[in-house]
C-alpha cells in the first residue's frame, strides 16, 4: 500500500509542479499572466503545493518506498516532457501548413487585383493568427515588422520571407504578387520535403517506442510463468537500482531518437 501512496503522491506533485511551470510559460501576453491566462500567483501556489506533497513523501515513507517514489517522480516528469514536446511539435506542424496556405492565398488575392491591405484581411480567414498583421496594415503601420514578429511562433518561420518580399516590393515598387508567389512556391516545396522526411522517420520512431515497451512485456511474461519480477523491482534495493537504470536508459533512447527526428525534419 505504501508504494501506491508514494506513486499517487509523487504523481500529484509532478502534475502540480509541471502544470504551474507550463502555465507560466513564454506565451503569456501580459505581465503577471501565465500561458493559459492564469495569474502567475496561482502558478506559484501550484508549485508550492507540489513541493509540499513531495516533502510529505520524503518525511513519511521509508527508504525503499521513497526510492520508488523518486523513480516514479522522475519517470512521470520525463513522460510529461515527451508529451509536451509532441504536442508542441504537432502545433508547429499545423502552423507551418497554415503559413503555406496563407502564402498561396495572399499571392492569389494580389494576382486577382486586391490591394495588399484587403488581401491580408481576407487571409485572416485562412489563418486567424494573422489578424495582428492585418490590423497593422489597416492602420498603416509597419507590416514587415508585424510579419517578422509573427514569424517567431514555432512553425511560422516562412513568414520571414513574406516580410522580406513585402518590404522589397514596397521599396522598389515591384509587383508584390510575383514575389509572394515565389515565396509560396518555396514554402510549399519545403513543406513537402519535411512531410516526406517525417514519414520516412515515423517507422524508426515507432520501432524505438516498441523497443522501450518490451521490458514491460518481459516482466508480464515472467509473472505469468510463476516468478515475481515486479516484487523484486519495486521492493528490493537491487531491483530499484535496476528499475531506475532501465528507465533512464529507455527514456534517454527515446529522447535521442526524437531529437534526431526533430533535427532532420527542421532542416
Amino acid at each position: 500500500m505504501s508504494a501506491w501512496v508514494a506513486a499517487v503522491s509523487t504523481g500529484l506533485a509532478v502534475w502540480l509542479l509541471l502544470a504551474g511551470s507550463a502555465a507560466s510559460g513564454r506565451r503569456g501576453d501580459r505581465p503577471g499572466v501565465g500561458r493559459f491566462g492564469h495569474p502567475r500567483g496561482v502558478d506559484a501556489r501550484s508549485g508550492l503545493v507540489g513541493a509540499v506533497c513531495a516533502g510529505g513523501v520524503v518525511v513519511v515513507l521509508d527508504g525503499t518506498t521513497l526510492a520508488f517514489g523518486l523513480i516514479a517522480l522522475a519517470a512521470a516528469a520525463a513522460g510529461w516532457q515527451m508529451l509536451l514536446r509532441a504536442r508542441l511539435r504537432r502545433e508547429a506542424t499545423a502552423t507551418a501548413q497554415s503559413v503555406v496556405e496563407v502564402c498561396e492565398a495572399l499571392a492569389g488575392e494580389l494576382r486577382a487585383g486586391q490591394p495588399p491591405q484587403a488581401a491580408l484581411a481576407r487571409c485572416v480567414e485562412v489563418w486567424p493568427a494573422l489578424e495582428p498583421v492585418a490590423t497593422a496594415a489597416g492602420l498603416g503601420a509597419d507590416v514587415p515588422s508585424a510579419l517578422r514578429r509573427l514569424a517567431a511562433v514555432p512553425g511560422a518561420a516562412g513568414l520571414g520571407e513574406v516580410a522580406a518580399a513585402w518590404q522589397v516590393s514596397q521599396r522598389s515598387g515591384g509587383t508584390m504578387a510575383l514575389a509572394l508567389a515565389r515565396v509560396a512556391d518555396g514554402a510549399r516545396r519545403r513543406r513537402t520535403t519535411q512531410q516526406l522526411v517525417a514519414s520516412e522517420l515515423a517507422s524508426a520512431q515507432a520501432t524505438a517506442r516498441l523497443v522501450a515497451l518490451l521490458p514491460v512485456v518481459v516482466l508480464a511474461m515472467g509473472s505469468g510463468l510463476g516468478g515475481d519480477p515486479w516484487g523484486f523491482l519495486l521492493t528490493t534495493p537491487a531491483g530499484l537500482v535496476c528499475l531506475g537504470a532501465g528507465l533512464a536508459l529507455a527514456l534517454a533512447g527515446l529522447f535521442w531518437i526524437e531529437r534526431i527526428a526533430s533535427a532532420a525534419v527542421d532542416r
